[in-house]
């Protein structure tokens, strides 16, 4: 028997409660983890919260990361006493996910723990940060250079934002943050950020060409946000996109691709290809300083706090991660 957060659907709505699960119970897969660590993502305080239809089975053990340890395996790939982590793959979703003691799943989801990084500082970094460093790599790989100008990271303050902000900084971009939360300044100035816009600038509606400032962005954002981003991006920029926290839409002009050869990528870390996880996982053993993960990943709770830590996620009343101690 181990310990997890389940989610039921009845006729009266949804249930979520940490229960007793049995083995047997686990789906298919073919490598148990004795999970040490999950974290809640923006996407698991939906699902929790069910205040988007996420989940697409149930019941379902939320939480589409983990990291823990290798106890039984008939991958090729992997051995009992292997320290592995888990990101996306629709766990969480349509696969029982990390916010348990035990967890089954395909050997092939899986990457190894990144030497220097503990399972704590990995959850600390979830899929958030794993985004956050396939930004970077992006931008880097479509030519964006810290000589090229300052680069735009929004939604600062949540794990996406707050990583970047990090690596960034690491990698010598000059870093401009923007967030609503005025308080957090000296937090944003801590991990990098040279200069604090306040979001408002960047999320009513703008005109579609606006002044030119930067020469990258990493955007967790999306709707006016995002648009707003794409019109202030210098000539021959690169905007990336991973989020939708302010909306799915993208009420924009194709001015600045056309007019400034602007690139926009799109960046998904769910169905990532193995080479992308592994680079993205490489920069931030190398890149992202720990002590920098301790002012972003501080908040630890144990699976009983998980329910009101997704409301206050989806109320906008967190900074930086939330690691969740599954056997706390």
């Amino acid at each position: 028997m181990f310990s997890a957060l389940l989610i039921n659907k009845t006729d009266a709505g949804q249930t979520v409660e940490v229960t007793q699960l049995d083995e047997a119970q686990l789906p298919e897969g073919d490598v148990v983890i004795e999970v040490a660590y999950s974290t809640l993502n923006y996407k698991d305080g939906l699902a929790i919260t069910g205040r988007s239809p996420v989940v697409r089975k149930w019941p379902m053990v939320p939480g589409i990361d983990l990291a823990g340890t290798v106890v039984e395996s008939s991958n090729p790939d992997w051995k009992a006493g292997d320290a592995v982590v888990l990101n996306g793959w629709g766990v969480g979703e349509v696969h029982w996910g990390g916010l348990a003691q035990k967890a089954k799943l395909k050997g092939e989801w899986l990457v190894p723990l990144p030497a220097g990084i503990s399972a704590r500082q990995a959850m600390a970094i979830g899929t958030a940060g794993y985004t956050a460093a396939l930004c970077v790599e992006a931008l880097e790989q479509a030519g964006v250079t810290p000589d090229k100008g300052e680069v735009l990271v929004t939604g600062a303050t949540g794990g996406v934002g707050s990583v970047a902000i990090a690596l960034l900084a690491k990698a010598g971009f000059t870093v401009a943050a923007s967030s609503g939360k005025a308080s957090e300044a000296e937090y944003l100035q801590q991990l990098g950020a040279s200069t604090i816009i306040d979001r408002n600038e960047l999320s009513a509606p703008g005109k579609p060409m606006q002044k030119e400032r930067w020469a990258g962005v990493v955007d967790s954002v999306g709707s006016h946000t995002l648009a707003n981003a794409c019109a202030q991006t210098r000539y021959g920029g690169v905007v990336t996109a991973c989020g939708l926290a302010q909306g799915m839409d993208f009420p924009a002009s194709v001015a600045p691709f056309i007019l400034r050869g602007l690139s926009l990528l799109g960046i998904d870390s769910v169905m990532a290809p193995k080479a992308k996880r592994l680079a993205a996982w490489a920069r931030l053993a190398r890149d992202l300083d720990l002590a920098k993960l301790d002012v972003i990943g501080g908040q630890e709770i144990g699976l009983s706090g998980a329910v009101d830590a997704a409301t206050q996620l989806m109320d906008g009343k967190v900074r930086g991660r939330i690691v969740v101690n599954v056997n706390k």
